[in-house]
């Protein structure tokens, strides 16, 4: 993602590190949204069950390019792209595709 000068690098690697943490609950079991009939069934977080910590990965490195461009933002830019990158990967590692989220069979 390309956000210009990182005018705070560490928030820049927490929203990275976040985003990365955030978007891998929905390739696992345990805190996938899932829809059924059309619908979330989730409805609110009694119905939710969060991953824990102990599921997080360990370490998380952000690489940011230098660059003197204006600054624009960062957000939680990886919650929609790191699922899509590890079913890739399994993808070339395995040679299985996995056309449905949450994996329930590795």
């Amino acid at each position: 993602m390309y956000c210009g000068l990182a005018v705070n690098p560490l928030s820049v690697e927490s929203e990275f590190q976040g985003g990365i943490g955030f978007g891998l609950t929905q390739i696992m079991t345990r805190g996938a949204i899932t829809i059924k009939d059309g619908r979330v069934e989730q409805g609110n977080f009694d119905r939710y069950t969060p991953p824990y910590i102990a599921d997080a990965p360990t370490d998380i490195d952000v690489h940011i390019v230098p660059t003197n461009e204006p600054p624009t933002g960062v957000g939680e830019a990886p919650v929609p792209i790191i699922a899509p990158a590890v079913v890739n990967a399994l993808y070339h590692l395995t040679g299985k595709r996995y056309r449905s989220l949450p994996l329930v069979e590795l």
